[in-house]
């Protein structure tokens, strides 16, 4: 199963009934190990849970700590991007050169890089003290 096929799959797993706005995502680990994440609304819009949260939860508690690559899914005219949080979150287990697939389930895809996703990403370097 392919990293998109994944996230469409886990993609109709999604608690949308707010926004009718359903997103999967899958994360393959540097392990090789796939994880899968859907979006989680809540009736309180700031509680609920992005599909790429959920699917980076999945891989931390199962004890991976690396993203390798990642695909996102969604019912839009256009390839769907990460949020901002969403992308900073990425941005954690993810180096600079890991490829972030973006797709509609039409199939239109566009794929670009964590370090192109979040330019001048805040990291660990910044909470070095001298």
């Amino acid at each position: 199963m392919t990293l998109i096929e994944a996230a469409r799959a886990v993609r109709e797993n999604a608690h949308a009934p707010y926004s009718n706005f359903k997103v999967g995502a899958a994360i393959r680990a540097t392990s090789g190990a796939v994880y899968a994440g859907c979006n989680v609304e809540n009736v309180a819009y700031p509680e609920g849970t992005c599909a790429e949260a959920g699917a980076i939860a999945a891989m931390i508690a199962a004890g991976d700590k690396r993203i390798a690559e990642i695909a996102v899914i969604a019912d839009s005219p256009q390839p769907v991007s990460c949020c901002g949080g969403c992308r900073q979150k990425i941005a954690e287990f993810a180096d600079g050169d890991v490829v972030v697939t973006m797709a509609t389930v039409e199939g239109l895809q566009a794929q670009t890089t964590v370090a192109d996703l979040l330019p001048g990403s805040f990291d660990a370097a910044y909470m070095v003290r001298s």
